[in-house]
């Protein structure tokens, strides 16, 4: 199937008039919560609520955790992210995709709609 870029937009949700455009996000869905380096989430002004343990190729790492409001394609959701000073470019994570109704088509490598289930 290859790599999924997206466009997103990505802001603090108690600012959302000031949205960062994010163009050739990677959709992760090895990746639990979406993750922002520390340069987009500075500019947003991201109020940090907690730092988190989680697991990466390279090994365990303490990353500091946030909300962000995300929006793809006319769908918005606010999205708990993680805020890390080493990679450089956004990892969109599956509980992201989730809160947006979407979900990786495998045979085109595209996002589509999903349904949220209420079971």
């Amino acid at each position: 199937m290859g790599h999924v870029r997206v466009t997103i937009r990505i802001a603090n949700p108690a600012r959302r008039q000031e949205a960062v455009e994010v163009d050739g996000a990677l959709v992760d869905t090895g990746a639990t919560w979406t993750t922002l380096p520390r340069d987009i989430a500075d500019r947003l002004g991201l109020d940090i609520v907690d730092q988190v343990q989680t697991e990466t190729a390279a090994g365990e790492i303490s990353v500091d955790h946030s909300f962000a409001l995300v929006e793809y394609d006319g769908k918005q959701s606010v999205s708990d992210v993680l805020i890390n000073d080493h990679l450089r470019e956004v990892l969109v994570g599956v509980v992201t995709l989730e809160g947006l109704r979407l979900a990786v088509d495998p045979r085109s490598g595209r996002l589509v709609d999903t349904k949220l289930l209420l079971m």
